[in-house]
């Protein structure tokens, strides 16, 4: 839990400097690090912690400085102090492929080894031609997003990107500055360049508008998860069509307008009618209807809301499926929360029916919650 809160995006610095003393040095290492945030390389970032924090981590743990001087939530005049430019070892570059070598790849057994080859710029014309008929749809797909080809060389390749693919992105379109070549692959009918373009990080604004309404659902995802400048509508859309873990991220989206979202109140989505709670003008009438809402996930994301009558909250804290949110309503009665800690401590050594268990809500030896 406390390495959570060290992480945690909307924790402010001074709450966050409360942990600089914690005996688990896993806690330090996450303070070091900074909030979790996809987008923290292009949001605008403010100081996680005080400079006096960084200064104490440090002391007690000297190398943490290999991580602080890579945040980005770490102020960038102590991240020079730590590791000054010109001190700072540069990585070598690489040598030139030997020909041989990559040649020797293009024919390994290995389809991976092989899809490798297919994307080095390094490789024969003659070799990308046979790669671009290979057996393999990874290796075909590797060549079909090589940068010199034009549309219509990819268009002739037989490869297949689906909804739910996971695809290497081409580095060269996710890292280059180059306005035309973003361009071209933002124009492309290629999914996988149009998915790599929305990870690069240089996009002008007009791309990042021409992008937000893709029609393939994983170049909007990977364009609200890096950049800042994707309008309010494309987000909320992309939240609602999005079935990722990490799909909660996108309400911390800069663009995201929480004002307005009581008009979903009436959606046939139940994850849209779920947002209005976010709608800090929301009418309390209005969030007691939907805690009656026949969708759980919908009465579960009314119930910690303070808007709720303190009779409509004993309610939800009642019904196992919104006990835990109901929980952490401020109208929950001090009598009742006291109840909860007392049931668990009783009952933390206990069981019921030979298992262990520790109840949330209203202790009943014929529900288990």
């Amino acid at each position: 839990m406390r390495k959570i809160l060290a992480q945690a995006v909307h924790v402010t610095p001074e709450q966050r400097a409360t942990l600089v003393e914690d005996p688990e040095r896993s806690v330090l290492w996450a303070l070091a690090e900074g909030p979790i945030s996809l987008l923290a390389s292009t949001w605008t970032v403010t100081a996680a912690l005080p400079v006096w924090a960084y200064e104490r981590l440090l002391e007690r743990h000297p190398m943490l400085d290999l991580i602080m001087v890579d945040s980005p939530w770490v102020p960038q005049e102590l991240r020079t102090r730590l590791w000054p430019g010109e001190s700072r070892t540069a990585p070598a570059e690489q040598p030139p492929p030997d020909r041989r070598e990559l040649e020797a790849k293009a024919s390994d057994d290995n389809e991976w080894v092989r899809s490798t080859a297919a994307a080095d710029p390094d490789l024969r014309a003659d070799l990308v031609a046979r790669l671009a008929v290979d057996p393999s749809p990874t290796v075909r797909l590797a060549v079909s997003m090589r940068p010199e080809l034009t549309e219509e060389q990819r268009a002739a390749i037989d490869y297949h990107v689906g909804r739910d693919d996971r695809i290497q992105p081409a580095a060269w379109a996710t890292k280059t500055r180059d306005p035309e070549i973003q361009s071209r692959c933002v124009r492309s009918a290629h999914i996988g360049l149009r998915r790599s373009v929305a990870c690069n990080p240089h996009l002008t604004a007009d791309h990042v508008a021409a992008l937000e309404n893709d029609d393939d659902f994983a170049v909007r995802l990977l364009l609200c998860e890096r950049h800042s400048g994707v309008t309010h509508e494309p987000v909320l859309h992309t939240y609602l069509e999005a079935t990722t873990a990490t799909r909660g991220r996108l309400l911390d989206h800069p663009s995201f307008q929480r004002v307005g979202l009581a008009q979903l109140a009436e959606s046939p989505d139940p994850w849209a009618r779920a947002l209005v709670v976010s709608d800090p003008e929301a009418a309390p009438q209005l969030i007691e209807r939907l805690s009656h809402d026949p969708r759980p996930e919908v009465r579960n994301s009314t119930a910690g809301d303070p808007r709720l009558s303190p009779s409509r909250v004993l309610d939800l804290f009642d019904d196992p499926e919104t006990a835990g949110a109901a929980a952490a309503n401020p109208h929950l009665p001090v009598s009742v929360m006291r109840s909860v800690l007392t049931d668990a401590a009783t009952l933390a050594n206990g069981a019921v029916d030979g298992e262990p268990t520790v109840l949330l809500g209203r202790w009943s030896g014929r529900r288990r919650l």
